[in-house]
C-alpha cells in the first residue's frame, strides 16, 4: 500500500494551483511566529471552551471538572500524536498497547475496547458502533493545526448524548485564517523512524480562507517482554482541507482521507483507511441568539485478517439554538439524527450476526442556565432524550451549580445521569461463528447507568498560581457480565461504584520558568448482581491504576532556546500484574529565526522498555525513543 501517496495527491495538486507567486500574494497572512509563545496563566483559567454546555464559556466559571491542551503546550511536550497530547492530564488514562493502538479512558474501566470515554475532532464523533469506543490508530490529525483539546472528566451526557459517562475529548483544530503561507515539518528518529508533514493556506476572496495539508509516518516495531521485536510496524499516511467563510454567517467545509497498514509476524498486514466532510453553518440572529446547523458524512475501513473486516458508514445532521432571554435565564437546545450502515465481514473464529446492520439514533435536549445573585451564582438544568435502536428512549439529566465569589475563583457541584448504549458486540458478537458457540451475544443487553456526583474548585489566587481540584463519587449499574457457559452470554449482571481525587496547580516559578503539577487517586469497586454467575469481570477493576501524578517543568532560555522536563507516575494494574512505574519525558526547542524550529524530543527516559497495557502472555512493551524534529513556515 502507498500510504504516502495519498497526502500527495491531496496536496500539491493544490499547491500548484495556487501557482508559484502565492506566497507574495498581496493580503496573504502567514502565521504570526508570536503564536507560538504560551499564554499566561490568568489567559489560560480564563480560556474559552464550548465542550462542557455546547457554548462559549470561560474555563474559570464551568461547572466540571475541565482541562485544556493548547496548541503550544502539545508543542512543548513534542507530541506527535492525540493520545501522547493527553499524557499529563489529570483523571485521563492512556496506556500504549503496541505499536498503533492505546488504551484511553478517565475515571476507571480502561482497555483496549474502553467504551465510556466520547472523542470528537471538531465535534464529529469518532466512536464505533462496533464496541462502544474508538479506534486510536486510526484518528490521526496534523497536530500543527490543532488550537486546544478540550477533556471534561465526568458525565457529559446531557449534550453529547450516550457514551460521554467518563469524560469527553474534544479535538478543535485552528480557523483556516490562523494557518495562512506554508509550513513544512519533518523529523525521525529511532522509533518514530520517519514522519513528515505539508501545509498550505492562503485567503479565498475578502471573506473566506482554505488550507490543505498533507503528512505522513512510519514508525518501528513494538517490543516483546524480552526485548525482541514484535513484527509490528505501523505506516499511515492522511491529508485533508478546511475553508471557512463569514460572509454570511460562519460557514466551515472540512474533510479527511486516510491509509494505515500494520505488519504482522504470522499474517497478512492489518489494514485501515476511510474519510469523512463536515460541514458547519453557524448565524448570529441577535446579540443574544445564534443557530448552529451541521452535518458530517464518516466512512471506516478495516481489515484483520482471518478475524474480521468491518466498513462503516455514518451519517449525522444536528441543529443547535441559543438565545439569551433579558433577565436570568440562557437556554441552548438542539436535535440531532444519526444513522449508521455496518457490515462486517466474519471469520471462523468469531462473527458479529447479522453481518449487515442499520441503526438510528434520534436525540434532543435542552440546557437552562439560570443566572443568580447578581451573575456570581450560575444554575444550569438539563437533559439529553435520545432513541435508539436496542433500547428506545434514554434520559440522561443533569443539574450544575457554579458559584464565583470572586473573578478568581470558582466552586461548583454537579449531579449527572449517562448511559452507555449496547453495541455490536455486547448484542451481536458470537465466539465462533457457528455454534456450538463458546460465546454469543446477549440478545436482551440493556444500557449501562451512571449517576455521578461532583464538586469542584478552581482558583487564581495570584498572576502566578492557578489551581484546581475535583471530587466524584460514582455508581454504576447494569454493568457488562458473562453468564452461564458454554456458552457464555454478555449480560447486565455487574454493579458498582467509585470515588476518587483529581488535582492540578501551575506556577509562573519565575518569567522564564513555568512549573505544573498533578495527581488523581482512583478507586474502583465492582461486584456482581445477586442473580449473576460471573467471576471474572470484578478483576476490571484492576485495569485502571489507583495513584497517578507527574510533574512538568517549562523553561524559556536565553537565545529563543526551550527546555521542557515532565516526570509521570502511573499506578501498577494488579489484574494484568503490571507493577507501576515512572516515565521522563523531555523536549529541547531552538528558534534560530523566528519561521524555524528545531526541536528533540526523548521520551521514556529513564528505562529501556517498560510495559503499560496487557496480559503477561501477549503484551507488548513501550520502548525508550529520541527524534529530532524541524518545522519551517514561509
Amino acid at each position: 500500500m502507498h500510504v504516502p501517496r495519498l497526502c500527495f495527491a491531496l496536496v500539491f495538486p493544490a499547491l500548484l494551483l495556487v501557482g508559484s507567486n502565492a506566497l507574495a500574494e498581496e493580503g496573504s497572512e502567514l502565521q504570526n511566529p508570536s503564536s507560538l509563545k504560551s499564554l499566561s496563566l490568568e489567559e489560560l483559567f480564563h480560556l474559552e471552551i464550548t465542550s462542557v454546555s455546547s457554548k462559549s464559556e470561560p474555563v474559570s466559571e464551568t461547572a466540571a471538572a475541565v482541562r485544556v491542551v493548547t496548541g503550544d503546550a502539545i508543542r512543548r511536550l513534542g507530541a506527535l500524536s492525540i493520545p501522547e497530547a493527553l499524557r499529563y492530564t489529570p483523571g485521563v488514562e492512556v496506556a500504549r498497547l503496541d505499536s498503533r493502538q492505546y488504551a484511553i479512558t478517565a475515571r476507571g474501566f480502561n482497555g483496549s475496547i474502553a467504551n465510556k470515554l466520547l472523542v470528537l475532532i471538531d465535534g464529529r464523533s469518532v466512536y464505533t458502533p462496533l464496541f462502544s469506543g474508538v479506534f486510536w490508530d486510526a484518528q490521526d490529525v496534523f497536530m500543527e493545526d490543532v488550537q486546544q483539546i478540550e477533556v471534561i472528566r465526568g458525565p457529559g451526557a446531557t449534550v453529547w448524548g450516550a457514551n460521554a459517562v467518563n469524560g469527553v475529548i474534544n479535538v478543535i483544530s485552528k480557523p483556516a485564517r490562523d494557518t495562512q503561507g506554508l509550513l513544512v515539518t519533518g523529523g525521525g528518529g529511532d522509533v518514530e523512524r520517519g514522519f513528515g508533514g505539508i501545509r498550505y493556506g492562503r485567503a479565498l476572496g475578502s471573506s473566506g480562507f482554505f488550507r490543505v495539508y498533507g503528512k505522513a509516518f512510519n514508525r518501528d516495531a513494538s517490543l516483546r517482554p524480552n526485548g525482541n521485536e514484535a513484527g509490528d510496524p505501523f505506516t499511515m499516511g492522511q491529508g485533508g482541507f478546511r475553508a471557512d467563510w463569514t460572509a454570511a454567517g460562519a460557514l466551515t467545509f472540512q474533510g479527511d482521507l486516510y491509509a494505515g497498514s500494520v505488519e504482522q509476524p504470522t499474517s497478512d498486514d492489518v489494514t485501515f483507511s476511510g474519510g469523512n466532510l463536515l460541514a458547519r453553518w453557524t448565524h448570529t440572529l441577535s446579540p443574544r441568539a445564534d443557530l448552529t446547523l451541521g452535518a458530517y458524512f464518516d466512512r471506516t475501513n478495516r481489515t484483520i485478517p482471518g478475524t474480521f473486516e468491518e466498513k462503516l458508514d455514518t451519517y449525522d445532521l444536528t441543529l443547535r439554538h441559543r438565545i439569551a432571554f433579558e433577565g436570568a435565564h440562557d437556554v441552548v437546545w438542539g436535535l440531532g439524527y444519526r444513522q449508521s450502515f455496518d457490515k462486517v465481514g466474519n471469520s471462523p473464529a468469531l462473527a458479529f450476526l447479522p453481518d449487515r446492520l442499520k441503526r438510528r439514533v434520534v436525540s434532543g435536549f435542552v440546557q437552562d442556565e439560570i443566572s443568580l445573585l447578581e451573575h456570581r451564582l450560575a444554575w444550569t438544568l438539563g437533559s439529553k432524550v435520545e432513541h435508539n435502536d436496542y433500547t428506545g428512549m434514554e434520559y440522561q439529566p443533569s443539574s450544575r451549580l457554579s458559584w464565583t465569589p470572586t473573578l478568581k475563583q470558582t466552586v461548583w457541584a454537579a449531579v449527572s445521569r449517562a448511559v452507555r448504549a449496547p453495541s455490536r458486540i455486547d448484542r451481536d458478537l458470537y465466539v465462533p461463528e457457528n455454534p456450538p458457540h463458546l460465546l454469543a451475544g446477549g440478545p436482551n443487553f440493556d444500557s449501562e447507568v451512571l449517576r455521578a456526583y461532583e464538586l469542584g474548585y478552581r482558583a487564581n489566587p495570584t498572576h502566578i498560581l492557578t489551581v484546581s481540584a475535583a471530587a466524584f463519587y460514582d455508581s454504576y449499574d447494569k454493568l457488562r457480565s458473562l453468564e452461564g457457559g458454554p456458552p457464555y452470554v454478555i449480560a447486565n449482571g455487574l454493579e458498582g461504584t467509585s470515588h476518587g481525587v483529581e488535582t492540578g496547580a501551575n506556577l509562573e516559578a519565575l518569567s522564564w520558568w513555568r512549573l505544573s503539577a498533578g495527581y488523581t487517586f482512583l478507586k474502583l469497586d465492582l461486584e456482581a448482581a445477586p442473580w449473576s454467575t460471573d467471576t471474572t469481570q470484578v478483576k476490571l477493576a484492576g485495569d485502571s491504576p489507583r495513584n497517578q501524578w507527574y510533574l512538568r517543568s517549562m523553561m524559556t532560555l536565553p537565545h529563543d532556546v526551550e527546555l521542557d522536563i515532565g516526570v509521570r507516575s502511573v499506578g501498577e494494574l494488579p489484574n494484568q500484574k503490571i507493577p507501576d512505574y515512572v516515565a521522563c519525558d523531555a523536549h529541547l526547542g531552538w528558534l534560530p529565526k523566528e519561521s524555524i524550529e528545531v526541536s528533540l524530543v526523548g521520551l521514556n527516559l529513564l528505562d529501556p522498555q517498560h510495559p503499560e497495557f496487557g496480559s503477561p502472555a501477549s503484551r507488548r512493551e513501550v520502548e525508550r525513543s529520541l527524534y529530532g524534529k524541524v518545522t519551517c513556515r514561509f
